[in-house]
């Protein structure tokens, strides 16, 4: 919304004229004031209120008037004429954004068109001579006069360092603007006579409170401007699934429509959309009446340019103004409508509104990504692909009527049959199909007794057929005269390959560039079957397009809704409506506009209102529908009592671990699959491996290595050390849907020998166990693998069980991760395994692969677990 215009801006620095850092200075805040006076090209004496920077200090405020005055004086001796204030008085000192404070108040002050007080003010400053200078302080909300010119005020800041900034602001006439004559040289106005208002919310529910609160604030406001109110919903807005439109005339309108829901104005999408295409689809000769979107020739200025630039092209090829024939005056409406029944008349009369309604909805951002024309409207789309050029389309399209319309007199038989039955009943006639409208329905081309006749034979079969109201037989072998010089009408223009896709009526299929550009197609274009239910089967493929008929009445979108192969969810829509709707034109079109935008088509709003005078104005804004997440604390249902009294033995202060033997209870739960397994390199894991695969288990195998590679499906090498190799595997075993029901963690499996504390080991040890641990919890949580999982992380020379062992202290860290992870991931089950690695008894080495493969489906409290000999432990602490 614009509250008010920046006139002109400047900005400085002091320099060397400042007394100190913080010490501003007279002369360049009035070179400050001045430049940004100049730069707006107004006389001070026009400025009547100023913001001041208002640092209410000694130093300060006498500075900050002398430069006001000493710049205002370079053009005015004018005095006690301009207000002064500052926002201070009302909310402090803001620091880095008092200046932008300011502004904003100095443009809320325009807008309203009053100046607000300086708050508890009481006298001046004894250093400022206010008498003799243009300011007076501000001590009561006053009216702002305007003074034979508009309200114009100055906002200034100063900052340490002697940066000064000050702009002029000038109020927004929002009644003088709308008041602007059209400078356009069409004879209709821009304004639309109708809008269309666009609504949505991320919820059904959104949706209605919005809906209410728009026509709440509607009522509420009679003096905004309709046509603001539809542009800054479509523009001011996101677009949310849940989605609802109304075509309306005025306010009052507005916000009684929006209030009852008017069930045949008021759309709403239930929130299903998708990203949405659009096919034109251009019609046939029999749709046209007089006085074709009439409405929008008279109030859409592109509309009526396109209606009159094909009408004064046309006047040499037909003799007369096509004008007065589309839009006759009352008197003239009888002949204009006999005259519209010509086929001479009648197919540039299409051609011309319906090239005029594509270029108005290209011109509204509705692009066609392909089109399909039935008969004469196969040359719109050939003239918007680039086949012909405006002028050469519309010479030939009136070449074609008068060919066509001097041909002898026929008659054509709407058949409800299939063309495979139809065929077999025109042998022996000279009649042909001259048109294919879907599977089930043919049209029938000939002379009129041939026609009556094969009506006759089709009624005694049981058959109704329908006589359609034209006066030739289009498309059969009568139109065969025409054909050669219709050919050469072609051959003088020039023919370029299309640049958008469209369907062919004589292939029924999409058009070749041989076929555009040879002249002979249009001669069998003219002759040929119009094979438009197979054309439009073309779309069917992607149900997401919209089929939109560009042209009067509802003819091809009926015709494709029929289609027994068209997907249920594509939509059809139309452009100009039926001769017996009773709808306003724009409503109409704006309507079917709403329509693709309820489904998801990305409209181009910016493209739609042009560069009319539209505004953004303040309208309610989002309804959020506020819901509350907190947990509330579970309550304690026993009464815990703490004695906090001090022990008195300081022995019992502190606690040790200490180890106790467990029951090892053999599992009989089947181990699930697959395992994830981190390979050590002393050969603990090929015989875990051994065992896993022998249970017909899947293992997936994990090795140091010096980056990410996949050896195979079930190999893969990683760096410890890298986070991104773990974010990498689990994405790729997610991928290929393998994700570990466990994970065998034996990277800290060591040889004996491998103790001692060198930095290089210590540091590979953290990268193999504590880094590669968490890096691995967080590559599980951030690919989303939320089911149960267990981690075994084992381990040899960890803890010491017997007082005998020998350690390798580097692997301490282990304990935090294993401790943690179940803490952030609730779903993941982590024990620590120490072991003792067997020395050459092959029986003590399975002994030792069954009692860890036993942990994998134990679930035990205990986090912390060896094994010694035939002997599980766990810690405890005493």
């Amino acid at each position: 919304y614009i509250y008010a215009t920046i006139k002109g801006s400047a900005i400085n620095n002091d320099g060397n004229l400042k007394v100190g850092y913080t010490a501003p200075s007279i002369d360049g805040q009035a070179a400050v004031i001045a430049a940004a006076q100049q730069d707006a090209d107004i006389e001070p004496e026009t400025i009547t209120y100023i913001e001041a920077h208002g640092t209410g200090t000694a130093l300060g405020d006498p500075i900050e008037i002398a430069g006001l005055t000493q710049a205002f004086r370079m053009q005015t001796d004018k005095k006690g004429y301009c207000a002064i204030g500052s926002v201070k008085s009302n909310i402090g000192h803001l620091n880095t954004v008092a200046g932008v404070t300011g502004l904003i108040k100095t443009a809320l002050a325009l807008k309203y068109q009053q100046i607000p007080p300086s708050l508890n003010f009481e006298r001046p400053n004894p250093g400022i001579d206010f008498p003799n200078s243009p300011f007076y302080v501000n001590t009561q909300l006053t009216p702002w006069e305007s003074n034979g010119f508009p309200r114009r005020a100055g906002v200034s800041s100063f900052g340490f360092g002697g940066t000064n900034a000050h702009v002029v602001l000038e109020e927004w006439d929002n009644a003088a603007r709308k008041s602007k004559v059209n400078t356009s040289t069409s004879s209709v106005t821009s304004q639309k006579s109708k809008e269309l208002l666009v609504i949505s919310a991320k919820t059904a529910t959104a949706l209605d409170t919005a809906t209410i609160n728009l026509a709440t604030h509607l009522q509420a406001n009679p003096e905004i401007n309709l046509a603001d109110v539809a542009y800054t919903l479509a523009v001011g807005r996101v677009g949310f699934n849940h989605r609802r439109i109304v075509v309306v005339s005025d306010l009052v309108d507005a916000a009684n429509t929006l209030n009852t829901g008017e069930k045949n104005r008021v759309f709403t999408n239930s929130g299903t959309i998708k990203p949405r295409s659009v096919v034109f689809m251009f019609s046939g000769q029999g749709s046209q009446y007089v006085n074709m979107a009439r409405e929008l020739y008279e109030t859409e200025p592109y509309f009526q340019a396109q209606i009159d630039t094909s009408c004064e092209i046309l006047q040499p090829h037909l003799g007369f103004n096509l004008r007065d024939v589309l839009y006759p005056s009352p008197e003239e409406i009888a002949t204009a409508t006999e005259k519209l029944t010509q086929t001479a008349i009648t197919q540039p009369a299409l051609f011309v509104i319906e090239y005029a309604i594509a270029q108005l909805w290209i011109k509204w951002g509705i692009t066609p990504v392909a089109m399909i024309g039935h008969s004469i409207g196969e040359y719109v789309a050939a003239t918007l692909a680039g086949v012909f050029s405006l002028e050469d389309a519309l010479a030939l399209v009136a070449a074609r009527g008068q060919l066509m319309q001097s041909m002898a007199p026929g008659s054509m038989l709407a058949v409800p049959l299939p063309e495979n039955e139809v065929e077999p009943l025109l042998t022996g006639t000279s009649l042909q199909i001259a048109v294919i409208n879907s599977p089930t329905n043919c049209v029938v081309s000939g002379t009129t007794p041939a026609i009556e006749a094969f009506a006759q034979q089709l009624a005694a079969q049981g058959i109704e057929s329908r006589l359609l109201h034209t006066s030739h037989a289009f498309h059969s072998q009568m139109m065969a005269e025409i054909l050669e010089p219709f050919t050469e009408k072609v051959k003088q223009v020039r023919l370029n390959p299309p640049t958008i896709s469209f369907v062919s009526n004589v292939t029924g299929t999409w058009i070749t560039d041989e076929d555009a550009t040879n002249p002979s197609y249009y001669a069998q274009h003219l002759r040929q079957a119009v094979r438009f239910a197979d054309g439009v089967k073309q779309f069917f493929d992607h149900p997401e397009q919209i089929l939109l008929e560009v042209g009067p009445g509802r003819t091809l979108s009926t015709l494709a809704k029929r289609h027994p192969d068209k997907p249920s969810e594509q939509i059809s829509l139309t452009s100009i409506r039926h001769p017996q709707d009773e709808y306003s034109d724009v409503s109409f079109i704006l309507n079917n506009l709403g329509q693709m935008w309820l489904a998801g088509l990305e409209i181009n709003w910016s493209a739609f209102y042009g560069e009319g005078q539209n505004y953004r104005i303040p309208l309610p804004t989002y309804p959020f529908e506020r819901q509350r997440y907190w947990i509330e604390p579970t309550k304690q249902t026993t009464e815990i009592k703490l004695d906090a009294r001090k022990i008195p033995d300081i022995a019992d202060w502190f606690y040790v671990p200490t180890w106790k033997q467990s029951f090892n209870i053999p599992t009989t739960t089947k181990i699930p699959s697959p395992i994830l397994l981190f390979v050590d390199e002393c050969g603990l894991s090929s015989q875990i491996v051994a065992e896993l695969e022998n249970q017909e288990i899947e293992v997936i195998k994990v090795a140091i290595g010096k980056k990410f590679k996949q050896l195979d499906s079930y190999r893969y090498t990683i760096n410890p050390a890298h986070s991104h190799d773990y974010q990498t595997l689990i994405q790729e075993l997610n991928k290929n849907q393998k994700t570990p029901k466990s994970i065998l963690h034996l990277w800290n499996v060591t040889p004996n020998n491998q103790v001692d504390l060198t930095l290089d080991l210590v540091n590979k040890q953290q990268d193999l166990g504590f880094y590669s641990l968490i890096y691995l919890a967080q590559a599980l949580a951030s690919k989303n693998v939320i089911d149960e999982m267990k981690i075994l992380v084992i381990s040899n020379h960890l803890q010491n069980v017997n007082d005998e062992e020998i350690l390798c202290p580097q692997k301490a860290t282990l304990i935090g991760p294993v401790l943690v992870i179940p803490q952030e991931y609730p779903h993941i089950h982590c024990n620590s395994v120490d072991i003792v690695l067997p020395s050459g008894n092959s029986k003590n080495g399975q002994k030792l692969i069954a009692q860890l493969l036993s942990e994998i489906t134990k679930k035990s409290p205990e986090n912390i677990i060896a094994y010694r000999g035939n002997h599980r432990w766990i810690q405890t602490f005493e």
